[in-house]
């Protein structure tokens, strides 16, 4: 059955596993090459028996080992052309043979994949829903706002890991200088805990029943309060938590439980 665990989540590093029992994938590899392998062998997954591994953007939080993970298990990588070539960069040595420059959608094993514009400060950054056996799974992070064509390319998932990245006052009133706020805050930022509960709620009304919030700031975010403010919003919207909608707060350094599609 199609499901996602996320490895590790957070402004210090993300990488999302995502599999149909057969296909094995990646999305991000945001943290060393070592602590994926470690948590890929704790959730009992062999890293050779990985597929591939799909970046969503340049940023160091999601590419950190895209190319170490690629060398040492010999895994195909997935990108558009223009974060490739921020990727490249720093990805080091890689086998061009294995390097798949998508412009649309594409299958990888039986799981269908279709990538999606998100706004976000990066070249081409995209989020990514993945189909199989009538189920959708989706991961949407680093997204500055919701436009109706971004709803749309979530909407009618089965599961969804959405950005609840900052407190707003938190943000606000906390260290970061002010160009920073400014950018976290804009339309291209990051989403914060009030804008991902309107999302969660519009989803949970669309029929979405598990969703996992993720991508949490260390410095302006507190896992309770992410929580607790989607589940007012989703209270608001009379989705029954525990009953129709699940709701989980992804760890940071660790792995969350297995969300299976269905």
């Amino acid at each position: 059955m199609l499901s996602l665990c996320t490895l590790f989540s957070g402004s210090s590093g993300n990488c999302v596993f995502i599999s149909d029992g057969h296909t094995n994938l990646l999305v991000d590899c945001g943290v060393s090459g070592k602590r994926i392998t470690a948590a890929l062998e704790q959730l009992g997954v062999d890293p050779c028996s990985l597929d591939a591994v799909l970046v969503t953007h340049e940023h160091s939080d999601h590419t950190n080992s895209v190319g170490i993970m690629h060398r040492r298990f010999g895994i195909d990588i997935y990108a558009n052309e223009l974060t490739w070539r921020a990727v490249e960069l720093v990805a080091g040595r890689y086998d061009e043979r294995a390097l798949h420059l998508f412009a649309g959608r594409f299958c990888i094993g039986d799981i269908e994949v279709q990538p999606f514009a998100i706004p976000h400060d990066a070249a081409q950054p995209v989020g990514y829903s993945f189909y199989a056996e009538n189920k959708k799974i989706t991961i949407a992070t680093d997204i500055g706002h919701v436009s109706e064509e971004l709803y749309d390319q979530i909407a009618g998932s089965d599961v969804a890991l959405i950005e609840a990245n900052h407190d707003v006052e938190m943000l606000k009133m906390g260290p970061y200088p002010y160009p920073l706020k400014r950018r976290i805050l804009s339309d291209r930022g990051h989403l914060s805990n009030e804008s991902a509960g309107e999302l969660c709620a519009r989803l949970a009304k669309g029929g979405t029943r598990k969703l996992l919030l993720g991508h949490l700031s260390q410095q302006n975010n507190l896992p309770e309060i992410a929580y607790q403010t989607v589940k007012n919003h989703l209270e608001q919207a009379r989705a029954e938590l525990g009953g129709d909608v699940s709701l989980e707060v992804a760890p940071r350094y660790t792995s969350s439980a297995l969300c299976v599609a269905g």
